[in-house]
Parts: structure tokens; C-alpha cells; sequence
């Protein structure tokens, strides 16, 4: 099963994909972490972060781009965490363009989706303040809008997240 949850920052996505996961009878349990660890704030965030997940039984797996090349076993369960810093972590690698990064998205989230038995995507909500960006960002914005569109048309279910509570757009959050 995919299920793609996305809405702004801190309103329970996380959360709830987390629980998710709990559910899932998917086994082991992956968090496939996309953030990249710049400087001591940042890598302060993933140590905790790890030590949190470790103890609700998830596996960290450091996955800041090249997603298809990850080595999951077959029938995992699998929470992708979060396409925003994917797509960032895509679109401004050397050499790459806007579309070499939406493809490296797509197959790389296509590929977890073949292994895992429940794979939950984590996103984030774009456009909806209503500033017009420029350059750089206005590219990062569109491609993960573009991600985003195609992954919710391939998810069995896609909620928005809005102060913790998910409405729900396709599909059903419930897990065989």
C-alpha cells in the first residue's frame, strides 16, 4: 500500500505516518531520512531523531537522493521522510536540471514502493500562500508540486494533515 501524506509544517504528518507504520505489517520497519546533515544543528536533529525512531522499532536509513539505489529487503515497510527535502536534495545536486530531479524522484519512490509492503510518504503543502517566488525556490517549488501530483495519482491513499487530524482525499488510511 502507498499512502502519501502531506500538509505544512508541524501539523502531525509525521506523527501519523509514524503510526502508520506501526500498523503496517511490513517488517522491518524503515525510515528512510532524506535531510541533509549540514552543521551541528542539523546533525543534532538526526541524532535525536534516530534515537526516537529507534525506539518505536524503526530502522534508519540515510536517504538524502539516489533513492533506486537503496538496498531494502522485500516486504518492508517503509516511511519516507519527506519529499521536500528530497526534491531539494535532487534538484540542487551537481549537474542536475529539473527533470533529471523529477525523474530521480519518481524512480527512486517507485522503486521503494516495489519492495515495501506499506510505504508512507511524507510531503509538504506548496503554493498554498500565495507568494510568488522567483528563481531557484519557484524551481524547487514546482518540481516538488510535480512530484507530489504524480505520487498522489500512483497512492492507494493520499490525506492532507491539518492540525493533526488527516482529511482525507483517495483512498483509506486503514491497513490490511
Amino acid at each position: 500500500m502507498k499512502i502519501l501524506l502531506y500538509g505544512g509544517s508541524a501539523c502531525g504528518k509525521s506523527a501519523l505516518a509514524e503510526a502508520l507504520l506501526l500498523k503496517s505489517p511490513g517488517e522491518p520497519r524503515i525510515y528512510a531520512a532524506t535531510m541533509e546533515p549540514w552543521g551541528p544543528e542539523a546533525q543534532e536533529r538526526i541524532r535525536r531523531h534516530r534515537a526516537m525512531r529507534a525506539e518505536k522499532g524503526f530502522q534508519t536509513v540515510e536517504a538524502q537522493r539516489g533513492l533506486e539505489s537503496l538496498a531494502l529487503p522485500q516486504g518492508c515497510a517503509v516511511l519516507l521522510e519527506c519529499l521536500g527535502n528530497l526534491a531539494a536534495n535532487e534538484l540542487f545536486a551537481p549537474g542536475a536540471t529539473g527533470e533529471s530531479a523529477l525523474q530521480a524522484m519518481l524512480a527512486g519512490v517507485r522503486s521503494l514502493a516495489r519492495r515495501a509492503e506499506t510505504l508512507v510518504m511524507v510531503g509538504n503543502d506548496v503554493f498554498a500562500d500565495g507568494v510568488p517566488y522567483q528563481g531557484g525556490t519557484a524551481a524547487y517549488l514546482r518540481l516538488l508540486a510535480e512530484a507530489q501530483a504524480r505520487l498522489a495519482a500512483e497512492a492507494d491513499a493520499v490525506a492532507e494533515v491539518v492540525c493533526g487530524i488527516p482529511i482525507l482525499h483517495k483512498g483509506s488510511l486503514a491497513l490490511p
